[in-house]
């Protein structure tokens, strides 16, 4: 029985750490949230105004703003997300790269390293992050990449997986194979926002 007690008391222990460590602040209207990336974030496809995170601002009620540029691969990221670090404002980032590394065939384990970086420069500022998977395309169709979990996992972050990949195998959803349309940006921004609720980012 004592050691029993002993092993209810560790696991207990272990939930109240992982709890904290994964526990989140919630924004103020002060704040503002990045949402960083490449054509899926600037909206691609789309009016300025139908892109994402130009939706999840109405959605919201928060400054979001829109750091995705197209065609920009997560190197190329990874070299202009210090300045825009810089905003203090910033409390949350929303992380979607990926898309363009894999059509340009870069290697997969310099992706994830350069999302871990991106996440690790966020958390130095005390800015929190959303991780969003892109779906690897291939002639089968689109397939999950293990990566995102990894990613998410060793850095102790949420992650947003599926959502890509079933706007994008809905044709009344994307604007082509890699980027949805106007209706696609309004069901990732829902879908964001629901996850925003969810860890406590915003109130539900």
């Amino acid at each position: 029985m004592k050691y029993i007690i002993i092993a209810i008391f560790s696991i207990l222990i272990i939930l109240t750490l992982t709890k904290r460590e994964t526990s989140s602040m919630t924004l103020t209207s002060t704040n503002a949230i990045l949402t960083f990336g490449d054509s899926l974030t600037y909206g691609f496809g789309a009016s300025a105004t139908e892109s994402y995170p130009s939706q999840l601002s109405l959605l919201s009620g928060y400054r979001v703003v829109n750091a995705g540029i197209n065609g920009d691969t997560s190197s190329e990221g990874l070299k202009r997300l210090p300045q825009l670090l810089e905003d203090g404002s910033i409390k949350l980032m929303i992380l979607c790269f990926g898309g363009n590394d894999i059509i340009q065939k870069k290697s997969m384990s310099e992706l994830k390293q350069n999302l871990k970086t991106m996440i690790q420069m966020a958390k130095a500022k005390n800015i929190e992050v959303l991780l969003i998977s892109v779906p690897n395309i291939t002639l089968f169709g689109l397939s999950p990449l293990g990566l995102y979990e990894e990613v998410a996992k060793e850095e102790n972050i949420p992650l947003l997986s599926g959502t890509l990949a079933d706007i994008l195998t809905q044709p009344s959803l994307k604007n082509d194979q890699i980027h949805p349309n106007a209706l696609g940006y309004k069901k990732m921004a829902d879908t964001i926002y629901e996850s925003l609720k969810e860890n406590g980012w915003v109130e539900k």
